[in-house]
């Protein structure tokens, strides 16, 4: 039946236009930002997905930036302590060397000179050693850590390694480790012998805090590289969802734009076709 109102085939047509034109528009736009996901109309489940692995990932990278500031922050404090262990055994020597009775009490005296010094370079390290502009040896811990604590953000979301960063002075604060120091004297072959202990002591204290920030610091290591391997799995995963698989979408252009051309030219046919009922006309 021939009809010239309703032109069902070039409804027909145009139908088929348009909903080819979205999908060569998706196609150009996926090879365009290389995005398979552009909008939620693309793949709503998938967006959403999408974004909480991007939370998680730019989480965990920030994370991995926390746990390798906190290495050094550690490193700095343990850098520190090094140098009074290195003055707390020139401490132990002089005490030993006072400790007899070939040096005079003169002598004794020049030696007791330099390890008030010492003694008194060790306290100031304590007190001064800072980083980010926050001190680190003084007892005073980090703003949510507490005395000697200082607390890490080692994951996307709550996770946190806690280290214990000593008082390290002979006097102030909360329970200073190197106390025993902080009286001791080698001006008498007696209080020389008692000051061998006492440094003793005070080396003792400084391994065990050193021991603890040194466990601190391999701890964040690992932490540190097993957020980094979460993070490129994670971001692997969210590639497969998100980004545009380019083999499939450039054939998917080739496609739709063979389609166009051929919808456009059915259009223009059965745009043409109602003139064959003027020929009844004649």
């Amino acid at each position: 039946m021939s009809v010239i109102n309703t032109n069902v085939n070039s409804l027909v047509a145009q139908t088929a236009v348009n909903v080819n034109s979205r999908n060569l528009s998706r196609a150009m736009e996926q090879l365009s930002t290389g995005k398979r996901i552009n909008g939620a109309k693309d793949d709503a489940a998938g967006l959403s997905i999408a974004q909480v692995m991007t939370s998680q990932i730019r989480g965990l990278n920030m994370a991995v930036r926390n746990a390798n500031d906190g290495i050094s922050l550690l490193q700095t404090a343990d850098g520190a302590m090094i140098e009074q262990s290195n003055m707390l055994q020139r401490m132990r020597e002089l005490a030993v060397q006072a400790a007899s009775d070939t040096v005079t009490d003169s002598q004794k005296g020049f030696l007791h000179n330099e390890f008030n010094a010492l003694r008194t370079e060790i306290n100031r390290i304590g007190e001064n050693t800072s980083w980010n502009d926050r001190k680190l040896l003084d007892g005073t811990g980090g703003a949510a850590g507490g005395p000697a604590k200082y607390n890490f953000q080692v994951g996307s979301s709550s996770t946190t390694i806690t280290a214990e960063v000593p008082n390290a002075r002979g006097t102030g604060g909360t329970d200073p480790i190197y106390t025993d120091i902080a009286a001791a004297s080698i001006t008498s072959a007696a209080t020389a012998d008692a000051a061998i202990a006492l440094v003793d002591k005070a080396l003792l204290a400084s391994n065990n805090a050193r021991s603890k920030i040194g466990s601190a610091i391999n701890q964040l290591t690992y932490a540190a590289d097993n957020m980094s391997n979460i993070a490129m799995n994670t971001a692997a995963s969210r590639s497969r969802i998100e980004d545009t698989d380019y083999a499939q979408a450039s054939t998917e252009l080739a496609r739709t734009q063979i389609i166009q051309q051929a919808a456009t030219a059915m259009l223009a046919q059965a745009n043409q076709s109602p003139q064959s009922v003027l020929a009844l006309l004649k």
